[in-house]
């Protein structure tokens, strides 16, 4: 909880900073927001269930393409019906987790993360091929941000603190989460399962629902994620997604939620800097994974124990 607090002590300090700073460090601020969300809901499964998954994009694109689709086809989402875009990429997330998790919660360990990878690739195989609904390889375009009265998102500082409030209120969520008796059961499930099923917990269950929770907030992240590159396109459900998110969760520290937004803002920023610098860029991302697994295996977190 102390953790917790210092976090979000922090957050407060970078949006009484956010005026001064430049429009494109306030996109990739909103850009950290919107990954930390995603990363904690993979930080769900990883760090408190010990489920490593990799298929989180597959959430983040059902939700990204349900906000561009209603907001295209339809002009849903564009004034206060944005709130009822939230809850409905919410529930697609955690709609199709529930689906996939009658599949990938039978298995465990590495069956569990090729499960979970094949699933999100038929996510993004509809996304490629499904032409008249996802614009395939195009992908769908937005026309403009949400209008709430006098609240315009297309304001990008504005919608900097509309991303940092959504993290702020899953981050509380999370943490009421994983603090409560449901989400010990999570953690004795991820040390020892056995033991657990001989207490008479019923696993599959808890693992099952842990994993319909962060479909949902997969999906919360790919409503944000659609509105904050005004584009969606196959791209965003990509394997290469879902890994960046399970980075980011291992870099920041599992088992601690805050170490995903943490992973997040490294991952971003390096990646952001180091592409102006230098073309090999992605060696050098790798490389500070690699050490990280190495000589942090509890993450930047890990350093605080």
């Amino acid at each position: 909880m102390k953790k917790t607090f210092i976090v979000l002590g922090a957050l407060a300090v970078v949006a009484m900073l956010a005026p001064f700073a430049g429009p494109f460090v306030i996109l990739l601020l909103a850009q950290v927001m919107v990954l930390g969300i995603m990363a904690m809901s993979v930080d769900l499964l990883l760090g408190y269930t010990g489920l490593p998954s990799l298929g989180q994009a597959a959430y983040l694109g059902v939700g990204a393409y349900l906000t561009a689709i209603l907001a295209t086809k339809y002009g849903i989402g564009l004034e206060w019906d944005f709130w009822m875009v939230v809850a409905l990429g919410m529930l697609s997330g955690a709609a199709t987790a529930a689906f996939f998790g009658l599949f990938a919660i039978r298995a465990s360990g590495v069956y569990f993360l090729m499960i979970t990878l094949a699933l999100g690739m038929c996510v993004w195989g509809l996304a490629y091929r499904w032409n008249s609904l996802t614009g395939g390889d195009n992908g769908i375009n937005l026309m403009g941000r949400p209008k709430l009265g006098d609240l315009a998102f297309s304001n990008d500082l504005t919608f900097f603190y509309v991303t940092l409030g959504f993290f702020v209120a899953s981050l509380l969520a999370l943490h009421l989460l994983v603090a409560s008796p449901f989400g010990r059961s999570l953690v004795g499930i991820r040390e020892r399962e056995l033991r657990m099923r001989i207490l008479g917990y019923n696993t599959w269950l808890h693992k099952y629902i842990a994993f319909v929770v962060a479909g949902a907030f997969g999906g919360l992240a790919g409503v944000l994620w659609a509105h904050l590159n005004g584009i969606v396109s196959p791209s965003d459900v990509i394997l290469t997604t879902s890994v960046d998110a399970l980075l980011m969760v291992v870099l920041g520290g599992p088992g601690t939620l805050v170490g995903g937004l943490i992973g997040a803002a490294i991952v971003v920023f390096l990646r952001e800097y180091l592409a102006t610098v230098v073309q090999w860029w992605q060696y050098a991302l790798g490389a500070v994974y690699v050490l990280t697994i190495l000589y942090l295996p509890g993450g930047i977190m890990g350093l605080f124990k």
